[in-house]
């Protein structure tokens, strides 16, 4: 969604979507507005039409794919979005969080190995996932038209009919195979997003009623992904049943954390007690200077319940929510006097992803690696790149980090001058944390000056990188 022709496209398409408020009232109009975030324009401004038309120009492009997911949400008020158009939409706010590619043949095969008897055991159940993915209905037609094919008694065969006889009614003779029903919706040339939901939502307990059976499906799916990078993981539960997520299998790491070094109060001092077990310790310094989480990391990442319990464990405290306390103002005290950008960040992290046992962890100075010698004895290279500002653990192996850049990262002098070495230094070190199976994230100081301007921006940054990642949260 970044290219300039697809926020064209998007603003195209929101234009044929909210057309239709132009038949509500002004009252109503100035309502529509207010319910989907447009901008409100007076009602002596023009005519409906025209009201609606200039709302939307003063949407900026920034904030289209945010409108369109708003308009996605609608029910019945003001206006349903029909399903052709809703897809067009659906198919450019997807694109962004598509996964690598999923070959036609490979789509094909999978379809083969299907059992399409197994996946449509629940009829009310199938028909839903597919009239949410795909257009079921037939084509829209004028009024005129439609009395003219009534008049004659015939009507267009619609593929939801199609679907009723061949799959369902005539199920027992094997009329379709899974390969003929992919082929009749379209999933063969469908976008990698649609497909990957489409996969997502047959295994899901919305359609099939029997662990076993999601558990086996999954598994026939993931023989013929895997190849291609991406497989279906159980990444949480959904009433009891176990809840499947399209993951890709090349960038996330493999390797689970050992030793997690963070919220130090000054540079540490580190040595092995066991270099076979990977054991650290910290020596000399204040006791508690430095933090080292030495436990497990659950596949569902690190989340606040876990460190709370460490911290309770640790600390002797009665309670997990008197220890989550007491470790939050601790991490506060690890973070930069002079950055206020990094404090209203992390202080902002606890409003849009609210600071309770559920939620993923925001570790702040994290150390990434660890050189004894100094500057002089090592050279120059020593020091560079050895914190993170914030990291976060996310399910299976997932590992984002958040930057907060001041005017120092590139620039020399106080600010006066800039310096294309420190620039060079930074995007050295993004490319070596991807390499290293890191996702990272930027942002500029200037838009965390203030408290109210950081949580606005987590507010619409963190959803929106959950579902890049397809964390499950």
């Amino acid at each position: 969604m970044a290219g300039s022709s697809d926020r064209s496209v998007l603003r195209e398409l929101l234009g044929t979507a909210v057309a239709p408020l132009s038949d509500l009232t002004h009252t109503v109009l100035s309502q529509a507005f207010g319910r989907l975030g447009m901008p409100a324009v007076p009602e002596d401004a023009g005519s409906k039409r025209v009201r609606v038309e200039q709302s939307l120009l003063q949407v900026p492009d920034t904030e289209l794919p945010r409108l369109a997911q708003r308009v996605l949400q609608q029910q019945d008020f003001p206006f349903p979005v029909r399903p052709p158009l809703r897809h067009h939409l659906e198919d450019l706010l997807w694109a962004a969080g598509a996964p690598p590619g999923i070959p036609k043949k490979a789509r094909r095969e999978l379809a083969r190995a299907l059992s399409l008897w197994e996946l449509t055991q629940n009829h009310d159940r199938f028909l839903h996932l597919l009239e949410r993915l795909w257009v079921l209905g037939g084509p829209d037609l004028s009024f005129s038209e439609l009395n003219a094919l009534l008049l004659n008694g015939t009507r267009p065969a619609t593929l939801r009919d199609l679907i009723e006889k061949h799959v369902f009614r005539n199920r027992d003779d094997g009329d379709w195979s899974t390969e003929q029903l992919f082929e009749s919706l379209g999933a063969f040339e469908t976008g990698d997003a649609r497909f990957a939901r489409f996969l997502e939502g047959l295994v899901s307990a919305d359609v099939l009623l029997d662990e076993h059976l999601q558990e086996k499906t999954a598994s026939t799916i993931n023989d013929h992904l895997r190849a291609h990078g991406i497989e279906l993981r159980q990444t949480g539960k959904d009433g009891g049943y176990p809840l499947f997520t399209l993951v890709s299998i090349r960038l996330h790491s493999s390797r689970k954390p050992k030793n997690i070094i963070f919220a130090s109060l000054g540079k540490p001092d580190i040595r092995f007690r066991s270099s076979v077990d990977n054991d650290i310790e910290i020596v000399g310094g204040r006791p508690g200077a430095t933090l080292v989480y030495d436990r497990e990391i659950p596949d569902e990442g690190l989340r606040w319940r876990d460190l709370h319990r460490w911290w309770q464990d640790t600390h002797g405290f009665n309670s997990e929510s008197d220890a989550g306390e007491d470790l939050y103002q601790r991490l506060l005290r690890s973070l930069p006097g002079n950055s206020l950008g990094q404090r209203n960040l992390f202080t902002a992290y606890r409003t849009a992803r609210p600071f309770c046992a559920d939620d993923l962890a925001l570790l702040p100075e994290v150390w990434l690696h660890w050189d004894p010698k100094t500057v002089k004895e090592r050279g120059p290279e020593a020091l560079l790149r050895s914190r993170m500002n914030f990291l976060l653990l996310l399910p299976f192996g997932q590992r984002v980090v958040l930057e907060v850049d001041g005017v120092q990262h590139y620039t020399r002098d106080e600010g006066r001058a800039p310096d294309t070495a420190k620039y060079a230094d930074l995007v050295a070190a993004d490319r070596d944390l991807k390499l290293r199976g890191y996702e990272v994230f930027r942002f500029a100081n200037d838009e965390l000056k203030r408290p109210e301007d950081a949580e606005k921006l987590l507010l619409r940054f963190i959803p929106d990188m959950f579902s890049r990642l397809s964390a499950i949260l």
